[in-house]
């Protein structure tokens, strides 16, 4: 880890009137700077920062300084979203790591972790050895020729497919963003993450009202049980009513270089039976527009078997 000035900032408007790189749990920046992967030359501690509080009166209002582990916890916080959350990392590292802070995380390719090899990522124009490389783990949807790098967010998953958004602030005022707008797809800039401005950092997560959210999963198919990263996931909220699908919502993981809405399966969904036959259906929607590479073709399969998965969860049984 290289030297670096540590400032610990006691309001908002002193935090981004400064340039610096925000630390807050500490889970991932931390381990890039051991890597030298990231080497700021100013971080700022925003632990001192109004940025918490959990609101559930009105659809769903989590400060970005929450810890992961309180927010899955609390009893108001829609189940996908409690489920993704327990499902990320051990229960150490939930303790530990902030809302904002698994919003922010970097990609977990090990192209990008290893400094002696080259990554668009990291250095722009360098390269992405996993598109002719190993490349199991990576992404099937939103890749280019410059970066097939899975987004490693369980969380956002979650709070894309119920469309949340993120309040932000800097040194120009405040803004709001839906985080399917903040993310951004690689194309050809795919060091370019997000839509965070200079100086800009998350205060807050809204997630709006949604009635069905209280029938909601997250589901997770990984090489192991804990403490691992998605091959697929998906984050589906349904409801259901006479036998019938009225509405939908779904988003998967562990297949794209963003957390990715699957708005061709709710489409297929709504308006059709709660049955198994009905949500095989609608899943075969869920790769359409893949670009699976030499190793990682069985994501597609997966990610649909993943959503029928979490659709009978659901249903509980009543669509078979």
């Amino acid at each position: 880890m290289r030297p670096f000035e540590l400032t610990a900032p006691e309001t908002v408007e002193a935090a981004v009137a400064e340039p610096g790189t925000f630390l807050a749990g500490g889970t991932t920046l931390v381990d890039l700077m051991k890597l030298d992967v990231l080497a700021p030359d100013v971080v700022q501690d925003i632990n001192r920062l109004p940025l918490r509080g959990i609101d559930t009166s009105a659809g769903l209002r989590v400060g970005a300084l929450e810890r992961m582990a309180d927010v899955a916890e609390h009893p108001g916080v829609p189940p996908v979203i409690s489920r993704a959350l327990l499902l990320s990392a051990s229960q150490q590292l939930r303790n530990m790591a902030s809302i904002g802070g698994n919003l922010m995380q970097r990609t977990r390719c090990s192209y990008f972790r290893d400094t002696a090899m080259p990554c668009n990522r990291r250095e722009p124009g360098s390269g992405c050895p996993a598109i002719e490389g190993a490349n199991r783990m990576h992404a099937i949807l939103g890749t280019s020729e410059h970066c097939a790098a899975t987004h490693p967010s369980d969380l956002a998953v979650a709070l894309v497919a119920l469309d949340a958004e993120v309040l932000l602030t800097g040194p120009d005022g405040d803004r709001a963003v839906a985080l399917t707008d903040f993310y951004r797809q690689p194309g050809r800039t795919p060091e370019v993450e997000h839509d965070l401005r200079e100086g800009e950092l998350i205060g807050e997560v809204v997630v709006p009202e949604l009635g069905f959210a209280a029938n909601s999963t997250y589901v997770k198919v990984r090489d192991r049980q804990s403490y691992e990263f998605a091959l697929t996931s998906a984050a589906v909220a349904l409801d259901v009513a006479d036998g019938r699908v009225v509405d939908a919502r779904v988003a998967a993981g562990g297949v794209a270089t963003v957390p990715w809405r699957l708005r061709a399966v709710e489409d297929a969904l709504r308006g059709g039976p709660a049955t198994t036959e009905a949500f095989e259906a609608a899943a075969e929607r869920a790769a359409d527009g893949a670009k699976p590479l030499a190793h990682n073709g069985f994501k597609a399969p997966l990610l649909e078997r993943t959503i029928v998965r979490a659709l009978l969860e659901l249903t509980e049984g009543s669509s078979r």
